[in-house]
């Protein structure tokens, strides 16, 4: 399937990348090859050319910037890993802060904290959120976290890479790799070939990134209602402006945005026999059904949220392991290839802070961790 159709079979999120790279002729050699142009990507090729400036970099996206993962999430911000805190792993939120300020990217972040809501346990005191939605939600838990605008992150990131002298090339969807003393890329009409490489392509080609037997793909659904009045929000109890999710069962995710739209998901796809996660069209059955039961909920919530209209529909691809680490490791054919990926939610701080570490790994700075490892867990 071409990958320009996918935007259209995964609907169309309210993030706007207004970056577009110059047209450049695909270079024959660079010393770094990068697979993928989302938040991993794009943070790799800017802190490999802030670090080493004499190293040539170039980044191949199959479609468009920001067009997979990274310009489909919902913008929440959150520490750690989907697994918790790792050995080694760092404060993620931190680091994330200091990769955007050395790169000059302003994407309206945000961290005043996250809610974890649930059905079951105590309430925090005063909790100001009350919800119907298979019994009362409240606040159980806050903890580190925010929002920001994937689309601003993802543009700003780009013009840093560029700025710093990293070549992107748009629609380079590479095929293949072939390794020898150097490692060639084979793409639609071309080749390049490089030193060393990062897999940062995700749930998009598991096969090319090795992960096809180590890693499950999904796509999670999200919807943005209209704008509401100040007093709509303060009723819902978003007034503090804190994103929110579930720890219990059905799952329900969200966050407040500048103009008062919110962001709301719930709900996985999973893609076919063939394991790919670009054949799912969420016009097709299942998901158009788990849409329509999102919005119902929405509109129960809260008599706020009675007559809530809704301006966007999407999917966005995720990638998950059955222990819900992410794949942090060196390539299974070749040492000089590294993989990063599977952030399983938690993508959105995770991936530029490790796209970062990659970029320092590539270098031979910095050690990969050992929970990464790609056969750590089995599907």
């Amino acid at each position: 399937m071409p990958s320009a159709v996918v935007p259209e079979r995964w609907g169309v999120s309210p993030w706007i990348v207004d970056f577009v790279p110059p047209e450049r002729s695909l270079p024959a050699i660079a010393d770094f090859a990068i697979i993928g142009g989302g938040f991993t990507g794009l943070a790799a090729a800017a802190w490999l050319r802030m670090l080493a400036p004499n190293k040539s970099v170039v980044l191949l996206e199959a479609s468009t910037l920001g067009a997979g993962a990274s310009g489909r999430t919902g913008g929440m911000a959150l520490a750690e890993s989907a697994a918790g805190d790792l050995p080694g792993l760092g404060n993620v939120l931190s680091g994330l802060q200091n990769i955007l300020r050395k790169l000059d990217v302003e994407c309206d972040l945000a961290l005043p904290g996250a809610w974890e809501i649930g059905r079951k346990g105590a309430a925090v005191p005063n909790s100001p959120i009350s919800w119907k939605d298979s019994g009362t939600l409240h606040v159980v838990n806050e903890v580190p976290g925010g929002t920001l605008d994937p689309g601003d992150m993802v543009s700003g990131l780009a013009r840093a890479a560029q700025h710093l002298g990293a070549v992107i090339c748009e629609n380079h969807r590479v095929e293949r790799v072939e390794w020898s003393d150097l490692a060639e890329l084979h793409v639609p009409g071309g080749r390049v070939r490089a030193g060393k490489v990062l897999f940062a392509n995700n749930a998009g080609s598991l096969e090319l990134s090795g992960l096809n037997e180590n890693a499950f793909p999904k796509l999670t659904l999200a919807a943005l209602s209209t704008p509401l009045t100040p007093k709509e929000v303060k009723a819902i109890g978003l007034e503090q402006r804190k994103p929110f999710y579930t720890v219990d069962f059905p799952y329900l995710w969200g966050r407040l945005r500048r103009d008062n739209s919110i962001v709301w998901g719930a709900g996985l796809v999973s893609p076919g026999e063939s394991n790919d996660v670009r054949e799912i069209d969420i016009a097709s059955q299942e998901p158009a059904k788990m849409f329509q039961s999102l919005e119902q909920r929405i509109r129960q919530l809260h008599p706020a949220l009675a007559k809530v209209s809704f301006s966007h529909l999407w999917g966005g691809p995720i990638l998950f392991r059955e222990e819900w680490t992410p794949v942090f490791d060196r390539h299974p054919a070749n040492a000089n290839g590294i993989v990063v990926g599977a952030f399983a939610g938690h993508g959105v701080a995770l991936s530029v802070y490790l796209g970062a570490w990659a970029a320092e790994g590539l270098l031979g700075q910095r050690e990969l961790p050992d929970w990464g490892a790609i056969t750590r867990a089995r599907r």
